[in-house]
């Protein structure tokens, strides 16, 4: 065995990332958990915590587990970055073929991550859903309207996008590029670009039935975030549909505003010195023609570039058998010699 062998042999077939933040549980009995579930798998594995800025403690105890024989990589960023930063930061220096993300809290039960990493033998992705979900009627009502509001402005069902338990094949966080919290919105980018998502159900694990009480900011945030998500999911590709709407309805608007006062001024003689309503439609009239103009440059930009961009995800290629090429020795078979001279015709018995 070479050492190319060798080291394709000893490569880990599934890396286990598991972000750090501010919300956390026991590092110690968390990694023996999800240890157990990953081992169960019978695959090379390996793991990989990044810690989400100074995390003292969390750091003093993964050194602890690592001066008693585990073996697992550290990565520790600077300040902190957020969730989807930490997670790319662990795909960088990951390995394996299949990346599995798990929080650094009891989301779901391990025995369960079996069947989110078997289930990729049909997608590309699959997220888990905790189901039977605890929680009060407030939560339930929160999560409902989440998920409304991610359904109208996307297209697509989910039911759980709050899980961080997802497994995926190492092509879909190659081709995508997170940043600030949209973590939560991996499976709407992959499916975006053509991956295939799946949906799971897993158990909700028994230390998940914490009470959250979430901050108006965070709201903001969430909503914030979505709309982010419904542009690059709908209009990345076609800013002009986009800005060409808000900019042909605002254009209206102002138009309108001004046929109604023209008809004031003529037809009813009604004095437009003193009414702010002429620069009102004089401003949305700039103003749409400007949104339109937007789009027109998105357009451009992306007609320069578009032969970087791929709408489409390829599955299998099935090529059709090739037939048997002519053999240049043999007369009957009418190829050219090897010289490029005709073969002399066969002698007559």
């Amino acid at each position: 065995m070479n050492d190319t062998t060798a080291a394709q042999a000893a490569k880990p077939q599934l890396s286990v990332i598991v972000p750090v933040g501010a919300r956390r549980a026991d590092l110690k009995a968390l990694y023996a958990d999800y240890k157990a579930g990953v081992a169960a798998l019978g695959l090379r594995y390996e793991f990989i915590f990044v810690l989400d800025g100074p995390r003292l403690d969390a750091a003093r105890t993964l050194d602890e587990l690592r001066r008693a024989g585990e073996e697992f990589m550290v990565v520790r960023l600077t300040r902190y970055f957020g969730e989807a930063a930490a997670l790319m930061a662990g795909f960088e220096r990951c390995t394996g073929d299949i990346v599995l993300t798990l929080a650094a809290y009891h989301q779901i039960e391990p025995g369960d991550i079996a069947r989110l990493v078997g289930a990729l033998q049909g997608t590309d992705i699959a997220i888990g859903r905790r189901w039977p979900r605890h929680g009060n009627a407030l939560d339930k009502l929160r999560r409902r309207t989440f998920h409304a509001v991610v359904r109208f402005a996307t297209g697509l069902k989910f039911h759980d996008l709050g899980c961080a338990a997802r497994a995926m094949r190492r092509q879909v966080l190659e081709e995508i590029d997170l940043y600030g919290d949209q973590h939560r919105f991996i499976p709407v980018l992959a499916d975006r670009l053509g991956f295939r998502v799946s949906e799971i159900t897993v158990r909700q694990h028994a230390l998940d039935r914490t009470k959250r009480i979430y901050r108006p900011r965070e709201y903001l945030h969430y909503l914030l975030d979505l709309f982010s998500i419904f542009f690059l999911v709908r209009f990345t590709k076609k800013p002009l549909r986009f800005f060409g709407m808000v900019g042909a309805a605002t254009f209206s608007a102002g138009a309108l505003l001004m046929v109604y006062l023209t008809v004031q001024r003529l037809v009813l003689d009604q004095s437009l010195a003193e009414r702010p309503a002429l620069l009102l439609g004089a401003l949305l009239i700039v103003l749409g023609m400007q949104i339109f103009a937007l789009g027109l440059l998105g357009e451009l930009i992306i007609f320069t570039h578009a032969r970087d961009l791929k709408d489409y995800r390829v599955e299998e290629v099935i090529h059709y058998p090739e037939s048997a090429a002519p053999d240049p020795a043999d007369p009957s078979s009418g190829a050219p010699s090897p010289q490029g001279q005709p073969t002399a015709p066969a002698a007559l018995v």
